[in-house]
């Protein structure tokens, strides 16, 4: 399938998920990362999920990642909309957040960071392939990001469902390394 009709598909398949479902592949989410054999450590970036996409919820994640190691700083990305890019921003407990013009919530007055600071990246997705390629929403926002991160960072999608055919790979798509789903994890 083209992105463009897997972006159609798969936020209907999100919109068909009840809160009750949801919460349960969330917890299902996360008893499949917690088999990860990775180093939680350093900068995590996660993400604010877009709730009127029924988006995956990183925070329980999260909460594991800070249980595994209390020394974990969270950064979240921020759209620059001069420049079209993601900007890196970490966050204390006390930081507040406001809503962008997509409706994502982003942080406000946080520290910008280098993007090569990350070590561990939660990467946002509708749908990804057997080979790490990830389906967004279309605007290449994560794909510009990495090509300025660590080639060393562990990149990790969510999805509540199974990989799928994309049949129109570009030379700007950038592989995931794990992408988490209620059964399965994987490693690409």
């Amino acid at each position: 399938m083209l992105k463009e009709e897997i972006r159609i598909l798969y936020k209907k398949r999100r919109r068909e998920i009840s809160v009750t479902q949801k919460e349960k592949l969330e917890d299902l989410m996360l008893i499949q990362f917690q088999k990860l054999f990775i180093d939680i450590e350093g900068v995590i970036m996660t993400y604010a999920p877009i709730d009127s996409m029924n988006e995956y919820n990183p925070y329980l994640i999260e909460e594991y990642c800070f249980f595994k190691n209390e020394s974990v700083q969270l950064a979240y990305p921020v759209v620059d909309f001069v420049t079209d890019t993601l900007k890196v921003f970490l966050i204390k407990d006390e930081t507040d957040f406001a809503k962008n013009i997509y409706g994502i919530e982003e942080p406000i007055g946080a520290t910008e960071i280098k993007p090569s600071y990350i070590k561990i990246m939660f990467v946002p997705l509708l749908a990804f392939d057997s080979n790490g390629y990830r389906v967004g929403y279309g605007k290449g926002y994560y794909d510009k990001l990495l090509s300025f991160c660590n080639p060393n960072l562990i990149k990790i999608g969510f999805s509540f469902f199974e990989d799928v055919i994309i049949d129109d790979i570009n030379n700007f798509d950038k592989k995931i390394d794990y992408c988490i789903t209620p059964n399965k994890i994987y490693q690409f």
